[in-house]
């Protein structure tokens, strides 16, 4: 058979080829990154003193604080120890929920110094970015302050671990437009503030804290499904 006859067998006019469909998802691969304006980046980085003293203790912080949350939280729900202690699962959530609290006033304490002890980038010193930081920080207070209204004390600060159970899931607002709105409302409130201050270090920590609660989240969505699932199988049985 010839090339004009497998062309009428396939509908494709002779001569022409099928256009071949764009990879979108593998596409990253075919991307020459040398190629890539990289000059703002550089310009960011060179703003930013990595071996200040007050960047390492911000760093420290913002990874050490959801660390230390989810193991005393999954220790406790392991061996009920802090329960027992203060005679109450209630009162040993709120115990913990005040040693977070005091972390993450302590953490934004830290970035905030370190924001001060380095340079500004006078490329982010326009009324626009002043004003992006000034929504973001709205946004995200908004965000964490209704979350915590929506969730309550115990709902917000590991009360499941304690085995203060949620009744049902809440899907009220913030959790109806956005997943985990308490962390990332408070990812935007510190990218505000790094916008505010026109701080490049501002904005490389911030990176960290969106990283920190993105591998946070991995560990804890699973496990307080577990939780749930267990409590959904103790009472069929």
């Amino acid at each position: 058979m010839n090339s004009d006859e497998d062309a009428e067998q396939t509908n494709i006019p002779a001569g022409n080829n099928p256009p071949v469909p764009l990879d979108c998802c593998g596409g990253l691969n075919n991307v020459d990154y040398s190629k890539m304006d990289l000059t703002a980046v550089e310009e960011l980085l060179r703003h930013v003193n990595f071996h200040d003293c007050s960047f390492a203790v911000a760093v420290v912080a913002i990874v050490f604080n959801p660390f230390f949350w989810n193991l005393v939280a999954r220790w406790e729900h392991r061996t009920r120890k802090l329960s027992r202690v203060f005679g109450s699962p209630y009162v040993a959530c709120y115990f913990l929920g005040f040693v977070i609290i005091l972390l993450n006033v302590y953490r934004s304490h830290s970035i905030t110094v370190a924001m001060k002890a380095q340079a500004r980038w006078d490329v982010m010193d326009r009324t626009d970015v002043f004003y992006a930081g000034i929504i973001l920080m709205v946004l995200g207070t908004l965000l964490v302050v209704s979350s915590f209204l929506a969730l309550g004390f115990t709902g917000t600060f590991l009360g499941d671990y304690f085995g203060i159970l949620m009744e049902e899931r809440v899907t009220g607002f913030p959790f109806n437009i956005i997943e985990n709105p308490m962390y990332w409302g408070s990812t935007a409130n510190y990218l505000g503030l790094a916008l505010i201050g026109t701080s490049p270090v501002g904005l490389i920590l911030t990176a960290i804290v969106a990283m920190a609660y993105k591998v946070a989240i991995k560990f804890e969505g699973p496990f307080t499904e577990q939780i749930y699932q267990e409590r959904s199988q103790g009472k069929r049985e």
